[in-house]
């Protein structure tokens, strides 16, 4: 398969480049129509807030509609892209991955909790207590000694006003709190999904049978064990195909495949296209 160049993975220098402290905000303003046509990844983490707006908004490759009133979230390494109407207008928090990582109660569970509500439609209660945060951050980024304790403080009340709805709207996300064990299972999906694709592996590494982990997440999250090694490995697929400039044999090998038709079959069944066909799709 031929190669396409890599779609680039930005920093938080490329929005400002004296952002050396790990924290940004912006004053979101479309003049005309915003349209980032070709995917690509962050790699830090930024909060979109949509004060007023409309158009679509693309995070690891499902579309949402951007809404007044709205929060999204995006973490790092998640591929995006959007196309926003000319009236929109909010904010962009934007938090550099060391400062997001090392600082590990910005939200109040992690993000992989967060992975199925990208976009939270937040009441206008709460909505104008994030701005009023957010108002008071680009005031205190303005000044000409800026206090960063005061921004980090600021910055972690704003994301624990979003994750503390989250948590009250969402059910599944409440189930990873009351059920540490799942919690635990997607966290080690997440590390070892290149390496390790059986259920038995994560549950050894549980301490618990596969079957009462396949009972776990059937009850609880009502997909199967073996559905969050497929999803994050498809998921990793999908992004590499767009943002890397390996070829396909190459991204199977990263990914843990044996050799490139194993690969092309598990990716095709898992979004009904061949590898090629959806590298060309966007």
């Amino acid at each position: 398969m031929n190669t396409k160049p890599a779609f680039p993975t930005l920093g938080i220098d490329a929005f400002d480049s004296s952002a050396e402290s790990g924290y940004k905000l912006l004053r979101h303003e479309v003049d005309g129509k915003s349209r980032i046509e070709k995917p690509h990844k962050h790699d830090f983490f930024m909060l979109f807030v949509v004060k007023r707006g409309g158009g679509t908004h693309s995070i690891d490759f499902v579309d949402y509609p951007v809404v007044n009133g709205q929060v999204h979230l995006l973490f790092p390494g998640q591929v995006h892209r959007w196309e926003l109407d000319e009236a929109t207008s909010g904010f962009q928090l934007m938090v550099g991955r060391r400062a997001f990582e090392t600082s590990s109660n910005f939200l109040r569970l992690s993000f992989i909790s967060y992975r199925n509500h990208q976009v939270i439609d937040l009441p206008p209660t709460v909505f104008e207590a994030l701005c009023y945060e957010l108002e008071a951050l680009e005031g205190e980024l303005g000044t000409a000694l800026v206090d960063w304790d005061m921004v980090q403080l600021r910055s972690r009340v704003a994301l624990q006003l979003v994750s503390r709805e989250a948590e009250r709207i969402y059910e599944d996300i409440g189930t990873y709190r009351a059920n540490p064990i799942l919690f635990k299972y997607h966290a080690l999906v997440d590390a070892h999904f290149k390496t390790h694709k059986t259920v038995a592996f994560y549950a050894d590494q549980l301490n618990i049978s596969p079957n009462y982990l396949n009972i776990l997440c059937k009850r609880h999250l009502h997909v199967p064990a073996t559905f969050l090694i497929h999803n994050r490995v498809g998921l990793e697929a999908k992004r590499l195909l767009l943002v890397s400039g390996q070829s396909a044999k190459e991204i199977a090998f990263e990914l843990g495949f044996s050799d490139l038709p194993h690969f092309s079959n598990f990716f095709k069944a898992q979004t009904g296209l061949s590898p090629r066909a959806f590298r060309n799709s966007l």
